[in-house]
């Protein structure tokens, strides 16, 4: 099989390889470890790297425990739409917040913050979930002519899920490596690929590249 050499108009974003997501954190997505060895393969693989993190402050509006008598993954109605209640997580400055120890973060050239906002969950790379606040990526790929970008990270289907279906409506060709991510569940994984197959978006996997 014929490797991907990427060159340097390619990019591969790393989504929220963050300690609350990986095992023992308090939104821990199953098997998220897992991703990483592999992960650090594919990285140096590539010039262009960039790092998402979530960035909440303590009282964010997507906490479960910012609402009275709402749990954990109840769904309620904002200004801007659905909103998926959630633990405490990436609180801003904590280790659950850090990236996960053994993520080669050495070769990101940007770290792309989210979620900071109080009033306004960020899953996407590039906007906030109003789908209007940018989050400045979208200039920083054209001002590097970056036109193709390769996804990994977590979870699938969430932030991996909205930044690559962003990333197809941007007209930037789009690609998820299916096996550097993890998702909440089966069922909720099965539907996000279902989506961004449907949406052009190409799914692959590492072997492509080690």
């Amino acid at each position: 099989m014929t490797k991907i050499q990427p060159n340097s108009n390619e990019a591969l974003i790393i989504i929220d390889v963050q300690n609350d997501f990986c095992i023992g954190g308090t939104l821990e997505v199953p098997d998220a470890d897992l991703i990483i060895d592999k992960a650090n393969r594919v990285i140096n693989k590539f010039d262009e790297v960039i790092l998402t993190q979530d960035w909440h402050p303590y009282d964010h509006i997507s906490f479960a425990s910012q609402h009275k008598d709402k749990q954990p993954f109840d769904i309620i109605e904002l200004g801007y739409g659905k909103q998926t209640l959630w633990p405490e997580h990436c609180i801003q400055g904590t280790s659950g917040a850090d990236f996960h120890s053994d993520l080669n973060t050495q070769s990101a050239k940007l770290i792309i913050r989210k979620g900071y906002n109080r009033n306004i969950d960020s899953y996407s790379a590039f906007f906030e979930n109003d789908k209007n606040t940018s989050t400045g990526l979208k200039g920083y790929i054209n001002e590097k002519k970056i036109e193709k970008v390769y996804f990994i990270g977590l979870a699938l289907d969430v932030c991996v899920k909205d930044s690559a279906m962003d990333s197809i409506t941007l007209g930037i060709q789009t690609f998820v490596l299916e096996d550097l991510c993890k998702g909440l569940s089966k069922q909720t994984t099965d539907d996000a690929l279902n989506i961004m197959n449907k949406s052009k978006i190409d799914i692959i996997d590492s072997s492509k590249f080690i």
